[in-house]
């Protein structure tokens, strides 16, 4: 699997009281990352594919490892459906 890096000529983001607001450059539309996603998003390093981020929810979050991956791939696909990941 290839890596997934993120789309950053795309949007702007910031970190407010641990919540990542991110606001698209296309048309200003905000998204705002707490919990689960933020620790997905701030895992997006560009080195690590769906596999590697996985992993590293399974390290940090007691929930079933199927469960996890259902969640990571729909957040994942909501991502790249906003504009905000590469695709590749």
């Amino acid at each position: 699997m290839s890596a997934i890096v993120k789309a950053a000529d795309r949007f702007v983001e910031t970190e407010i009281d641990g919540e990542i607001v991110l606001m698209r450059l296309a048309d200003g539309d905000f998204y705002s990352l707490r919990d689960s996603g933020h620790a997905i998003w701030q895992a997006i390093d560009g080195l690590r594919d769906r596999d590697a981020l996985l992993a590293a929810l399974a390290a940090d979050y007691e929930a079933p490892r199927a469960q996890l991956a259902t969640d990571l791939d729909a957040f994942l696909a909501d991502l790249r459906d906003a504009g905000l990941l590469a695709r590749g």
